[in-house]
């Protein structure tokens, strides 16, 4: 055994942590306020506008499929410059687009690059830290990078009522040349036990599923993803087509989602270690239930208005605040051996689940405006049996 497998790992900035892991959702957010304008923009359907968040979200889902096992193999650091590198590109690509077909593709680059940062923040996390510590961690990383997609729906509100839509991606395309410049000069190697064997890249996924804990975490983190992933998809239609708001208007009041989650993070930060990751997303969970049915009962009683769309949202998001760490933190410590590869996958599931959610949601609200509503209730009621569940076969 080398002194490069038995010698502690060397512990990442808090503040680098926090900048890799928030490129990602920033950009996500960022975003949103614009895509009704794009209809009359582009000249295209709604539906063809959704695919710039559908495939963003995809693209999130799929590399963490890739970075995980990646950097399992290969090292955290470098996995981490590449995807910041291309998020970079894709940014100056999407600024400027000469059609929609330009801007989902580079919008899709975007996600692949800026999926790096989220999968492996939280791998080298639990590469430095143990298992109820690492959740305590994530926590407070996540905590503090919510600033960023919490005012940046403000900033994208703002950008489409005053300039453009493409100053935002210049914005986005600079914030990534400073972050990549931070980690290219301050970012340590955490994973000094890098594997050799080329086979573990394609066992892993297999071996992960087999274990009942992290199919039941997994699963937990995708189903409460949907709750927030299909208001994302459905809200900017509520919020302006419906009720005739503004961008500026959706993006002030998504501010108080953003502090509900905030909120949640750090009551795990603060708790989770006294009273464990199972009982926190429990409670995480019940949450999220009352925050997604208040939603529903609000739109079906006919007093659908901003105060009683983003206020039950804002319940649900604090109910994810309390679940997603914790969750992220059980999945990711099942086997040592695999953190980045049990990251990856556990990633994906929550991509895959909000993307779809989000899709069908947008598809479907033309003719179903209350879809939303139905699809957050019955995703908070699965997060709560798949975890129910699990804790009573334990």
């Amino acid at each position: 055994m080398t002194a490069a497998t038995t010698s502690p790992a060397p512990r990442p900035s808090f503040a680098i942590l926090v900048a890799i892991s928030a490129i990602g959702p920033l950009a996500l957010n960022l975003f949103i306020p614009s895509m009704p304008g794009l209809e009359k923009t582009f000249g295209v359907p709604y539906g063809t506008v959704q695919l710039t968040l559908t495939l963003y979200l995809i693209g999130m889902a799929v590399c963490q499929l890739i970075y995980g096992p990646a950097s399992d193999k290969f090292g955290r650091r470098p996995m981490l410059l590449a995807g910041l590198s291309l998020f970079f590109i894709a940014s100056l690509l999407a600024a400027i687009a000469p059609t929609i077909e330009t801007l989902i593709a580079a919008r899709l680059i975007q996600a692949i690059g800026g999926s790096a940062g989220i999968v492996l923040a939280r791998a080298m996390v639990r590469d430095v830290f143990t298992r109820e510590k690492s959740a305590s961690m994530i926590s407070y990383i996540t905590m503090a990078f919510v600033v960023a997609p919490m005012i940046a729906p403000v900033l994208g509100g703002f950008l489409e009522q005053y300039a453009s839509w493409r100053v935002g991606f210049w914005l986005l395309a600079g914030f990534g040349a400073v972050v990549l410049g931070a980690a290219w000069f301050t970012l340590p190697e955490t994973h000094v036990a890098r594997g050799t064997d080329p086979q573990n890249f394609f066992r892993n996924a297999g071996h992960l599923f087999v274990l009942r804990r992290f199919r039941a975490y997994t699963l937990t983190l995708g189903f409460t993803s949907c709750v927030f992933f299909a208001f994302l998809g459905g809200a900017p239609h509520i919020m302006m087509d419906v009720l005739k708001r503004t961008p500026m208007e959706y993006g002030l009041w998504f501010v108080s989602i953003s502090v509900a989650y905030m909120a949640g993070n750090f009551l795990s930060g603060r708790y989770t270690i006294k009273f464990g990751i199972d009982r926190m997303i429990l409670a995480g969970c019940l949450v999220t239930v009352c925050g997604g049915f208040l939603c529903l009962a609000a739109a079906v009683s006919g007093f659908l208005a901003p105060a009683t769309l983003f206020l039950p949202m804002s319940l649900a998001a604090f109910g994810n605040g309390l679940t997603i760490p914790n969750g992220t933190a059980g999945a990711i410590s099942v086997d040592a051996r695999m953190t980045g590869a049990a990251a990856g996958w556990s990633g994906f599931t929550q991509m895959a689940f909000g993307s779809a959610a989000s899709q069908l949601v947008g598809s479907m609200q033309t003719g179903w405006p209350l879809a939303v509503f139905w699809f957050m209730a019955a995703a908070s009621i699965l997060a709560l049996l798949t975890h129910w569940l699990a804790l009573r076969r334990s």
